[in-house]
């Protein structure tokens, strides 16, 4: 595994400790763990979609936990009478119990999730706050200066 030397964008950068922790930290390696398969689509300016393969899975075996930047996503089979009765030929379909987790960025909340032919749809939001979103900062000229404007105006334009 290869290790990444962020040293000298801690002397530039603040606050970004957060975000070379997680690269520090990060396994760039699934280990191997590609049940079930899922899209990470973005759906919008804000807005975002996990869709997992979770077929076989009913509502009641599944269940999503949003906690501190984390979405972890567990699905466990129930057992059914009867079923190891049957003498299987070949198994493609897997029953396996699985934990999927996501690390989310700042701000992003999970809206919705809903079930609907073996696909199980997360909805994403970003939810910046007012404080963080960008402000105009108007600049004070000193006493005795003439007032400056900044802004250029732009000429009107000709409609053909």
């Amino acid at each position: 595994m290869r290790h990444v030397d962020f040293s000298p964008l801690y002397r530039s950068t603040v606050g970004f400790d957060r975000l070379f922790n997680l690269l520090d930290n990060r396994n760039f390696g699934d280990q191997g763990q590609s049940y079930p398969p899922y899209n990470i689509e973005r759906t919008g300016e804000n807005t975002y979609r996990i869709t997992m393969a979770v077929a076989g899975f009913d509502e009641k075996e599944l269940s999503i936990e949003f906690q501190a930047h984390a979405l972890t996503v567990k699905g466990e089979k129930a057992e059914e009478d009867g079923a190891d009765q049957n003498e299987f030929l070949y198994r493609g379909i897997a029953k396996r119990a699985f934990e999927r987790r996501f690390q989310l960025a700042d701000h992003v909340e999970v809206e919705t999730a809903s079930l609907k032919n073996g696909l199980l749809h997360i909805d994403l939001v970003r939810n910046i706050p007012e404080a963080m979103k960008p402000r105009r900062i108007s600049i004070a000229a000193e006493a005795g200066d003439t007032t400056k404007t900044i802004e250029a105006q732009i000429a009107p334009q000709q409609v053909n």
